[in-house]
């Protein structure tokens, strides 16, 4: 059984992931960390910054869709069954996202679409942010959750995104994002 999400649509606030996560950062916050932690951010997580076979800051927005999943990932599908199921597929009519939700899946999952561009799955295993501010992404925001932004494609119907999110033990996420239907006049 699964339940909707609320996509959240928003324009772009320059302070949210205002601080990235270097790659020295990321390995003393994982000698440190907690369970939650290393589950939401271990390698072979949606949100590991590993997930593509180099570092790369999941703050920053990546082309997913550009890439095929099985070539990206082919490291990661092959070497053990300790990772987690992160797949993309685009079809004639949608662009579609599924992955485990390791971690966060008993926090707070949030999707949203910023300024039509950029679709963000985040995720909040740490409720309680002792830095004074209200928005946990100002600051260390891997303390507090995960995140990762993904550049949508021109053609993507951005206002019409949905997800799903799994209710059993393991929390799996399916975004579907509409394709922009090729208009009819431009067919010759």
């Amino acid at each position: 059984m699964s339940k909707q999400l609320e996509v959240q649509f928003e324009e772009s606030n320059p302070k949210k992931w205002c601080v990235p996560l270097k790659e020295d950062v990321f390995v003393k916050f994982m000698n440190k960390g907690n369970f939650i932690t290393h589950k939401a951010l271990c390698e072979g997580s949606f949100f590991s910054p590993l997930l593509f076979g180099k570092f790369f800051d999941p703050s920053d927005a990546f082309p997913l869709w550009e890439f095929d999943s099985d070539v990206l990932l082919s490291n990661a599908k092959s070497s053990n069954n300790n990772h987690y199921k992160v797949d993309w597929i685009q079809t004639e009519t949608d662009y579609v996202l599924k992955t485990e939700i390791p971690g966060v899946g008993k926090g707070i999952i949030c999707v949203s679409v910023e300024d039509g561009k950029v679709l963000e799955v985040s995720g909040q295993f740490r409720l309680k942010v002792e830095t004074g501010t209200k928005d946990w992404r100002v600051g260390n925001w891997w303390e507090h959750g995960c995140v990762r932004r993904i550049e949508l494609p021109e053609n993507a119907d951005w206002k019409k995104t949905e997800a799903l999110m799994s209710n059993g033990d393991h929390k799996f996420l399916e975004v579907k994002i509409p394709k922009i239907p090729p208009n009819i006049c431009d067919v010759p």
